[in-house]
C-alpha cells in the first residue's frame, strides 16, 4: 500500500520498475514503470534546463503512441501546464491553441508532419521544439534531446494539472484552466481516489484505453491508474473488434466508453461478438454523452452489471455517478451528484421543480475552481452566482436522479414548442438499419425550425424514399409527432470526433447557409 505522498509512477519503479506500465493494444510495445519514469525524469529535467518553471505551458500533439503518457508525466514532474493537442486538428488550429495557451515548449511526432509544417511563427520564440519516433524540419529528436539530462529526480517537486481545450465546432476552443494544486507531488487528487474507492482499481488492475490519449478522460483516468501502480493498455486506434480482441488478450479489468463505441461493438455480427471472452471486465464506465436506454439495456443483456456510468466535464466542476443496479432502477439516468448539489435552473435563472427541465448547475464548495483561459465572458457566463454550469439541459426525478435531455445549444424550436433532438437520436440509434444519426433543427419559414435527420445507415445501398418513410413511421411509434423528424437524408459517414463526439454544427451549417439568423 502506498503512503499519502507515493501516488505517483516514480514509486512503482523504484519497487517493481519491469511491470508494464504502458502496453499499446494492437502492437504489443511496452513501457515499463522503470521507463517510464525515466523519460518523465529526463524530460523533466530538459524543461527545467530550459528555463520553463512550475506553472508555465507546455503542448504536444501527437497520435496515441508508446512516448504520449511518459511525456505528460514530464511535463507533471515539471509542475507545468500541459495542453494535449488533438491530432485531428488543421495547422492553423494548432497554432491558435500553441500561442492562445503561452506555450513555452512543443513536443510533436512525424504523424504530424503535414500539419505541424505550416506551423511557422507558432513556432517562433518557444524554448523547446522536439519530434519523437522519428526526425521531423525545425524540430529536435526527443530522443537525444531526453538522453542529455539526468533520469534524477527534479527537486521539491509539485502537482500539476493539464489545461485542455474545449472542442467547440464554432469559434476558437478555449482552454479550460484549473488551478494549479497546492500539493507535492504524490499527494494525489480527487479522481484517483474515486478510481480506486469507487472503481474497485488496484495495483493489479489493467485498464482499457480504446479513445484518443489527448482527450480530457482517457488522459486524466490513465494517469490516475499509474498513480496507483496499474497496467493501462492503450488502443492506438478505435477498432470495434480490435476493443473485444484487447479484452480478451490482455484481461482488461477496467475500462472507459463512450456510447457511440457502444453502438459500433454491438453492429458487428453475433457470431464475432460471440468470439471474444469479455468476462475479465469488471468495471466498464461510460461518459461523455446519454445512452440511448435501449443500447445500454443490451450491453448489460452482453457484459453484464459492470456497466457504470458519469457525468462531468474538463472543467471539473461536478460529478454525477451512476451505478448498474440504480440504472436498472431509473433507466435514462445519469445518476446522482456524489461531490456536489445539482441545481436545474430556467432562463430567469430560478430553481424549477422537481420533473421539470432547465440548465443543469452544480454547487460545491470542496470542487476544482477554472476559468476559460483568455475568455473572461465565457467563464462569466458559465457561473450563476457561486454555481456553474456545462451547458446542459436535464431534470430531476422524485428520488433525485439526474436526466440529461440535451445540450443548450442544440434545442430546436419549433412554432414555439421546445424539442431537444437527443430523445430523437436515441430511438433512431437502435433501429437495426440505422449506423449513426444526427437529429438538428433546419430552416421551416412557417415554423421557424422543423427537425431534420442526417442518417448514416448500415447499408448505403438502402438509402432512399423506403427507409425515409420507414425510419420517420419508426419515430412516430415512440415519441410525441412534434419530436419526429420532418424528413430524412443520407450520409456515408457522419463528422465525429475520434472520441465519438458528434460535430453537429458542421452539419447544421451546411442548411443554414444564406441565414443571418436563427429567427425566420
Amino acid at each position: 500500500m502506498s503512503e499519502a505522498n507515493d501516488n505517483y509512477p516514480g514509486t512503482f519503479a523504484a519497487t517493481n520498475p519491469d511491470k508494464p506500465a504502458v502496453i499499446m493494444a494492437e502492437s504489443g510495445q511496452v513501457v515499463t514503470y522503470g521507463e517510464l519514469d525515466e523519460i518523465a525524469n529526463r524530460l523533466s529535467q530538459l524543461f527545467r534546463a530550459a528555463g520553463l518553471e512550475p506553472g508555465d505551458h507546455m503542448a504536444f500533439c501527437m497520435e496515441n503512441r508508446p512516448e504520449f503518457l511518459p511525456i505528460m508525466w514530464g511535463a507533471h514532474y515539471a509542475g507545468l501546464y500541459y495542453t494535449a493537442v488533438s491530432s485531428r486538428l488543421t495547422t492553423e488550429e494548432i497554432a491558435y491553441i500553441i500561442e492562445d495557451s503561452g506555450s513555452k515548449a512543443f513536443i510533436t511526432s512525424p504523424y504530424m508532419a503535414e500539419s505541424v509544417a505550416g506551423l511557422g511563427d507558432a513556432l517562433n520564440g518557444l524554448d523547446v521544439k522536439l519530434s519523437v519516433g522519428g526526425a521531423l524540419d525545425g524540430f529536435d529528436s526527443f530522443e537525444d534531446a531526453i538522453a542529455r539530462h539526468p533520469d534524477e529526480a527534479l527537486p521539491n517537486r509539485r502537482e500539476a494539472v493539464p489545461m485542455l481545450y474545449s472542442s467547440g465546432t464554432t469559434g476558437r476552443p478555449k482552454g479550460v484552466k484549473p488551478g494549479l494544486p497546492d500539493a507535492p507531488l504524490g499527494e494525489g487528487e480527487p479522481l484517483m481516489m474515486m478510481v480506486k474507492f469507487l472503481f474497485g482499481a488496484s495495483d493489479e488492475s489493467t485498464y482499457l484505453s480504446p479513445a484518443p490519449l489527448y482527450h480530457s478522460a482517457p488522459l486524466r483516468y490513465c494517469a490516475s491508474f499509474h498513480r496507483i501502480g496499474a497496467t493501462v493498455v492503450v488502443m492506438e486506434r478505435f477498432d470495434a473488434e480490435g476493443a473485444l480482441a484487447a479484452i480478451e488478450k490482455y484481461r482488461a479489468t477496467h475500462s472507459q466508453w463512450v456510447p457511440t463505441m457502444f453502438v459500433r461493438m454491438l453492429k458487428l455480427p453475433e457470431e464475432t461478438r460471440a468470439r471474444y471472452d469479455v468476462s475479465s471486465l469488471t468495471f466498464a464506465v461510460h461518459a461523455a454523452a446519454p445512452c440511448p436506454v435501449g443500447i445500454k439495456r443490451q450491453m448489460f443483456d452482453w457484459w453484464g452489471e459492470v456497466i457504470h456510468e458519469y457525468y462531468a466535464g474538463t472543467e471539473g466542476n461536478g460529478f454525477v455517478y451512476c451505478n448498474p443496479a440504480d440504472w436498472l432502477a431509473h433507466p435514462g439516468s445519469v445518476g446522482k451528484p456524489i461531490n456536489c448539489t445539482v441545481h436545474i435552473v430556467n432562463d430567469d435563472g430560478e430553481e424549477v421543480s422537481t420533473g421539470e427541465e432547465g440548465t443543469v448547475y452544480f454547487e460545491g464548495t470542496s470542487l476544482q475552481t477554472f476559468e476559460y483561459h483568455n475568455d473572461p465572458e465565457k467563464t462569466k457566463g458559465a457561473m450563476l452566482g457561486s454555481w456553474s454550469t456545462l451547458g446542459d439541459i436535464g431534470k430531476l426525478d422524485e428520488d433525485g436522479f439526474l436526466y440529461l435531455t440535451d445540450r443548450k445549444a442544440n434545442m430546436i424550436i419549433s412554432g414555439g414548442v421546445n424539442i431537444y433532438p437527443q430523445e430523437t437520436e436515441n430511438v433512431l440509434t437502435v433501429h437495426p438499419k440505422v449506423h449513426d444519426v444526427a437529429v438538428f433543427g433546419v430552416p421551416n419559414t412557417d415554423f421557424g425550425e422543423e427537425v431534420k435527420a442526417v442518417v448514416q445507415p448500415v447499408d448505403m445501398a438502402e438509402a432512399g424514399d423506403t427507409l425515409e418513410r420507414e425510419l420517420i413511421e419508426y419515430c412516430r411509434e415512440h415519441l410525441a409527432d412534434v419530436k419526429c423528424p420532418r424528413s430524412v437524408d443520407f450520409r456515408e459517414e457522419l463528422p465525429r470526433h475520434p472520441t465519438g463526439k458528434l460535430y453537429k454544427r458542421l452539419l447544421k451549417d451546411e442548411y443554414w447557409k444564406g441565414h443571418d439568423t436563427r429567427l425566420l
